[in-house]
């Protein structure tokens, strides 16, 4: 309604009361004007009425949903289902056109303004997570693996002779996967041990980028956030050195917007030397459904680029999750989320240690990964070797204990699997090296986690190591006293294989 509809609403409710909700509605339409102006976070997070309110107000911009319109394309955002239409409030168009991702849709006015509001709330947060650097970012209707392969395709056009990309390891399929899909030659830098800490050997990528030499290059993949004990690679100096030879140089760094080791990093390598772009999961950072990702970079032409190597249109829901969820929380209410999360960090490490050191084991001392932490499993490898190793016990079926007892999350390392991914072979898959010298569990405190969550889970990680012995002379009584007796274990009435592939070794 408008001022000439709240003044004809006086002769129906008398002006007083007329006049009352109109300046209740200046109120909230202030409020969506200051967001148009400026194009960064509220400082508080926006009520789910006036969200609502403002994604009519964009839905009614789309010609879908004009009154009277008649569709005589082959696309008219029609929609069957009513439930559907309601949870995408309407906007059917998409983002895009066909030519370009960024492009804004004659048929799609609100569409394309809400997708360009996410992209700009988006950037503003990144810069709040502290990579103030960041000139552009646009959201990708795809997750952070493929992002890495839209950022990989669009650096091509610039190094239509380079097939490589030197790759410092780490042992996350989605990214390695990223750059042979991308149809690159991956160069793995095998990693070196410093203490618990697994590093890049920076020595080792200078040397591979020496011997392949920098025109063949196309870039340097490195990454920020990952699973412990991998350490954060030393982008300062990568970038250094990616400047110098004049190399592209992309970050993975899915999960590493909320953590300020990670941002810090970032913002000081493209102060420092030179990041071509950095690829974050808006499910893990901003707390989403899974299904966009984040390429943001120091560069907006860069960005441009990419926007304009995605072929045809997109789905728009991730960027509609994107910019309802960055309204509802606001720049303070992120803040909170991530302040938070730095606190779970430090409690969660508390208290992990009391348990370890009950049951003969030790938290592994990992001070640059500030999201993720690891205890040994060294104590229960030694308990499985002296009972004779049971069929079906080993430290994976620990995994799989937590798993059943509704803990997620968790990953079991044993340090002796080998996979083969992309025809390349990796040793020691899961501990992002050949050979690391004890099994352990990683969990991490994660954006999001609340302490209730890490309580419950120190309570069931204690009771599994308890019940795990206990399970152990079983099988050592049955196989003393019953000779050819299984003692082959079952989680929850499945096979220990199949528990095992949901809380076993890194994905």
């Amino acid at each position: 309604m408008n001022d000439e509809s709240f003044g004809l609403a006086a002769g129906l409710v008398g002006k007083a009361y007329a006049t009352q909700a109109a300046d209740a509605r200046r109120r909230r339409e202030k409020r969506i004007r200051v967001l148009l102006e400026q194009r960064k976070l509220p400082t508080e997070g926006w009520d789910d009425q006036l969200i609502e309110l403002f994604l009519h107000e964009l839905s009614v911009m789309d010609s879908n949903n004009f009154v009277g319109n008649v569709g005589v394309g082959e696309r008219e955002a029609r929609i069957a289902s009513a439930l559907v239409a309601r949870r995408h409030y309407g906007l059917g168009h998409g983002v895009g056109r066909s030519g370009d991702i960024a492009a804004i849709q004659p048929k799609a006015a609100g569409s394309s303004l809400m997708a360009r509001l996410a992209e700009s709330l988006a950037l503003d947060l990144i810069r709040l997570a502290g990579v103030k650097r960041a000139a552009a970012c646009i959201l990708l209707p795809l997750a952070t693996g493929m992002g890495l392969v839209m950022t990989l395709l669009t650096l091509r056009a610039s190094r239509p002779a380079a097939r490589y990309v030197v790759w410092p390891r780490i042992d996350q399929k989605s990214c390695f996967k990223a750059i042979s899909t991308a149809g690159f030659e991956p160069v793995v830098v095998e990693n070196r041990v410093v203490g618990d800490e697994v590093s890049c050997d920076l020595d080792a990528l200078a040397a591979k980028v020496g011997s392949l030499g920098a025109e063949n290059v196309l870039a340097v993949v490195t990454t920020t956030s990952c699973f412990a004990p991998r350490a954060p690679d030393p982008l300062v100096e990568v970038a250094t050195l990616c400047k110098e030879h004049a190399i592209p140089h992309v970050v993975n760094n899915a999960y590493g917007l909320q953590s300020s080791k990670c941002t810090h990093l970032l913002n000081e390598a493209i102060r420092a030397g030179r990041v071509d772009a950095f690829v974050s999961s808006t499910d893990k950072n901003l707390l989403v459904p899974v299904g966009g990702a984040l390429v943001a970079s120091p560069d907006p032409a860069f960005v441009a680029a990419i926007s304009k190597m995605y072929p045809g249109r997109a789905s728009g829901a991730p960027a509609l999750d994107v910019f309802i969820t960055l309204l509802s929380l606001g720049s303070s209410g992120y803040s909170r989320l991530l302040a938070e999360r730095k606190r779970l960090y430090g409690y969660l490490r508390e208290r992990l240690g009391p348990v370890a050191e009950k049951h003969g084991e030790r938290v592994l001392v990992t001070p640059r990964n500030g999201i993720s932490m690891g205890i040994t499993l060294s104590a229960l490898a030694a308990r499985i070797d002296e009972a004779g190793n049971p069929e079906g016990l080993d430290t994976k079926f620990f995994g799989s204990m937590l798993f059943s007892r509704s803990v997620s999350g968790t990953r079991v390392v044993t340090g002796r699997d080998v996979k083969s991914i992309s025809g390349i072979e990796f040793t020691g898959y899961g501990a992002h090296v050949n050979e690391y010298p004890a099994p352990y569990l990683t969990v991490a405190a994660a954006l999001g986690m609340v302490q209730d969550e890490a309580d419950v889970f120190i309570d069931r990680l204690d009771k599994a190591f308890v019940e795990f012995g206990k399970k152990l002379k079983k099988a050592q009584r049955g196989a003393k006293g019953t000779p050819g007796t299984s003692t082959a274990a079952t989680v929850s009435g499945a096979p220990v294989d199949a528990a095992s592939d949901a809380a076993g070794a890194a994905p």
